[in-house]
């Protein structure tokens, strides 16, 4: 997985799937840096948050479980294992369920994992493993999603399978279906639509460019600027 967000901190990090060779950005909202409330009792986002490469949920198919259409992002990933990451850390993980959210009519997949360096991987194998050996972690992922959204004036999210995790197995089928629907997109099979398919390592690619194009990409980025305050805004 990609890591976009640390445990434990608020600025809503993602991957910029509309600019090219999609960075790792803030998000920003009517022009302010968009951060997650905490949600009582918990402190910003409660595992490491991120998604995982080459996988896509492709806003025109309609899930046959969920019976929505895809968030038009990658899939997302909760990395519960016990290190802190930081921002754009690739990491390998071991996949042990996953989470149906649904998002303003929208499915948002929730895969849970663990780095497949933490202690823990070796006797984590499944979402009962997690449910066992960790209560509670898994009802308050369902509530930190479910409520996170809330202090923006938002709804609760719903969630299909009545807000319940998926196994393993089921999880890796989402995962490989999502994938699918990937390849289809930077193969140019699928409406794109804003995203931005600019890469330098898929064979085959219309969108496939070379390095010294992805070169004057990142040197085109704006200069580091100075930090600006954090928000004082109580709720961050």
């Amino acid at each position: 997985m990609v890591v976009e967000v640390p445990r434990w901190s608020n600025a809503k990090m993602e991957i910029a799937t509309k600019e090219p060779l999609n960075p790792i950005k803030q998000d920003v909202k009517k022009g302010k840096l968009r951060y997650v409330a905490n949600i009582f009792p918990h402190k910003g986002y409660i595992w490491n948050y991120g998604a995982l490469p080459q996988t896509w949920e492709d806003p025109s198919h309609s899930d046959k479980d969920t019976k929505c259409c895809g968030d038009n992002d990658p899939l997302d990933v909760c990395e519960i294992g016990s290190m802190v990451c930081s921002p754009g850390q690739v990491i390998q993980v071991k996949v042990l369920g996953v989470l149906a959210m649904i998002d303003e009519g929208e499915t948002d997949w929730k895969v849970i994992a663990i780095n497949a360096q933490d202690p823990d991987a070796q006797i984590l194998n499944n979402i009962d493993d997690v449910r066992k050996s960790r209560p509670g972690h898994l009802e308050a992922t369902v509530d930190w999603f479910k409520k996170y959204k809330v202090p923006d004036g938002k709804p609760e999210n719903q969630f299909a399978f009545n807000g319940q995790f998926k196994d393993k197995d089921f999880a890796v089928e989402v995962i490989k279906s999502t994938h699918e629907h990937w390849r289809a997109l930077v193969q140019n099979k699928a409406s794109s639509g804003e995203i931005e398919c600019k890469n330098i390592s898929v064979c085959g690619s219309p969108f496939k460019s070379t390095g010294d194009e992805a070169c004057k990409v990142v040197q085109s980025a704006p200069a580091f600027g100075e930090a600006l305050p954090i928000s004082q805004d109580g709720r961050f």
